[in-house]
């Protein structure tokens, strides 16, 4: 299989390749979290933390479950009674982790570039779980293999990510896979809420919803992240879901067979309504938090297998 990466930080440095290695390992995976006994013992014998400093509930429970279920030591500090709070620095806490010779870590912090600070200071496989406004690519993954399950292909379709792009990590990991994997990428939503330059990505870029959604495959939608919003950036909550928030007219610009999906959590009635959140022929929102175990499994597998002195295990369901 081809992925070569010491640490998953991002999907900007992936190839297409890659991608697809990781989409093909995770679909075995599915396979292995549908049966009665979901256990393997990739990991086995092998440590993974997971250091959330942001709360997080489907994340971090997908990643304890995806490494206890390759066999895994898995550890959960609770970063926010951590020393950090003591005024360690992160380089401070990365050492005494590293002094305590884990081999995978998990990490979520809200800082951008953060991830990739404890990255070179540790000799662990590192995994971003998401860093401030930068990436979050596990998520851009499941998101990726959710399309391909449900399209039968990730190429050439038209996919429209509406709402706030500009501090969501998420659109920005989508955006640059979708467009790695040759996609058709539209950003939809207010002008408040686009970040400058968008125009660089490659992207077309609408403000208006009907146009936006005109003949599209997939429609992701994001909520409002106001824990990072420090000015007026929408008139109110009301008005953004009368102009951008996905109901039924809206989405009947979309194909008629066109899937909704959103990464959690939502805001029901703000950016989605919940007739279409729960309608179970076009969301696909469930199936997104299954498919988020399955991805993480594949990747912790491979990076796994790259550790400097990892035991190569051939074959995942063992």
């Amino acid at each position: 299989m081809t992925f070569r990466h010491r640490h998953l930080l991002g999907i900007e440095p992936l190839h297409p390749e890659e991608i697809t290695t990781v989409l093909d390992l995770a679909e075995k995976y599915v396979e292995l979290n549908r049966q009665p006994k979901k256990r393997s013992k990739v990991l086995q014998g092998l440590t993974q933390i997971n250091m959330f400093f942001e709360a997080s509930t489907r994340t971090q429970a997908s990643f304890e479950l995806a490494g206890k279920r390759l066999g895994a030591d898995v550890m959960n500090m609770a970063m926010q009674a951590s020393s950090i709070k003591k005024g360690e620095t992160l380089i401070d806490t990365a050492l005494t982790l590293n002094a305590m010779h884990p081999d995978l870590l998990v990490v979520r912090h809200p800082n951008s570039g953060a991830v990739n600070l404890l990255a070179e200071k540790v000799n662990a496989a590192v995994l971003n779980a998401g860093d401030g406004r930068h990436e979050h690519p596990t998520q851009a993954l499941l998101d990726a293999l959710t399309i391909r399950r449900e399209k039968g292909r990730l190429h050439r379709l038209t996919i429209a990510i509406c709402g706030d792009i500009a501090h969501s990590r998420v659109a920005r990991s989508n955006l640059i896979l979708l467009g790695k994997m040759e996609n058709r990428v539209r950003l939809v939503g207010p002008p408040t809420l686009m970040p400058p330059r968008i125009g660089e990505f490659g992207v077309e870029v609408f403000d208006d919803m009907r146009e936006g959604l005109e003949g599209a495959d997939v429609v992701m939608m994001l909520r409002l992240q106001k824990e990072r919003m420090d000015g007026g950036f929408i008139p109110s909550e009301r008005e953004y879901y009368h102009r951008w928030g996905l109901d039924v007219e809206k989405l009947s610009y979309a194909k008629d067979d066109a899937i909704v999906m959103h990464p959690g959590p939502m805001n029901r009635g703000v950016e989605i309504d919940g007739t279409i959140a729960d309608d179970i022929n076009r969301s696909v929102i469930q199936e997104q938090v299954e498919m988020g175990v399955a991805v993480r499994m594949a990747a912790m597998d491979l990076l796994a297998r790259n550790l400097p002195e990892a035991v190569q295990n051939e074959g995942v369901l063992v």
